[in-house]
């Protein structure tokens, strides 16, 4: 399959063997176009059977993964049923896209990751972020319940109090901060990133394959266990694409200010 053609929003390239990158390109701060998170949505189950792939390297374009969905991709959901509900599942296969991928997942997180672009990160099966990347779920300031990766993630990864804390108030953690909570696998200097993360992907390329798919598919049935307060929330969030707070949430996101939800 050619994957280059199959999905013009992503670039691909072999930087070691068996080390599949996949670059992801977006509007500011590689804000996902509704191509781009349709595309993030449905590449992983292409992946299987591609000759020669034994590990994915996952980064955003230009030193900066991802500032989450774009303004686009929202005002799409809201001018359609049709819309929400493919985004909906879109949103449900960015998160299981990486988790059940037969290849280990290498996510280089530069600059920010918020939203989707956290939910990418997170999913992946390391992560390895600059010390000074911004990360934050995002979803209590745009208005929305914290839905696709959240809920399934962060209180696995840091306990349920930090969790709430973190998703509750919206506060925003450093790669360092993330890397001492257990959010991430590894946090490193932000000119340091991508090497690190190509590193890690060839080491994994050089494992052994069925070994550690079986190890990984292993491992991420405690994920799997969760799945249904992971689809709860997942609902919860686009049920709020309807409502009043969301108006709020992106204006303030507009204007550059903080909300003041009614």
């Amino acid at each position: 399959m050619d994957l280059a053609a199959r999905y013009p929003s992503l670039g691909f390239a072999w930087p070691r063997p068996g080390v599949l990158e996949i670059t992801f390109r977006g509007d500011k701060l590689n804000a996902l176009s509704p191509e781009a998170h349709r595309a993030l949505a449905r590449v992983w189950k292409d992946l299987e059977g591609v000759e020669g792939l034994r590990a994915v390297l996952l980064r955003g374009e230009g030193g900066v993964f991802s500032a989450g969905g774009s303004f686009a991709l929202i005002e799409e959901m809201r001018a359609s049923r049709e819309a929400l509900l493919r985004v909906f599942w879109e949103a449900r296969d960015l998160v299981l896209g990486p988790l059940d991928c037969p290849y280990p997942v290498v996510a280089a997180v530069e600059g920010v990751a918020v939203g989707a672009g956290l939910a990418l990160a997170l999913a992946a099966d390391i992560a390895v972020v600059g010390k000074g990347a911004r990360l934050l779920d995002g979803h209590l300031r745009l208005g929305v319940a914290a839905g696709d990766h959240a809920v399934l993630l962060w209180p696995l990864l840091v306990g349920l109090a930090k969790a709430k804390y973190h998703l509750f108030l919206n506060e925003p953690l450093t790669g360092e901060e993330a890397e001492r909570l257990g959010l991430v696998a590894l946090a490193v200097e932000d000119e340091g990133v991508y090497a690190k993360a190509l590193e890690v992907a060839e080491r994994l390329a050089k494992g052994p394959k069925e070994a550690l798919r079986h190890t990984k598919h292993a491992l991420n049935g405690w994920l799997r266990a969760f799945l249904p307060q992971f689809e709860v929330s997942l609902a919860l969030e686009f049920l709020g694409f309807s409502g009043e707070e969301l108006e709020e949430g992106l204006r303030a996101l507009r204007e550059k200010r903080p909300p003041r939800f009614p």
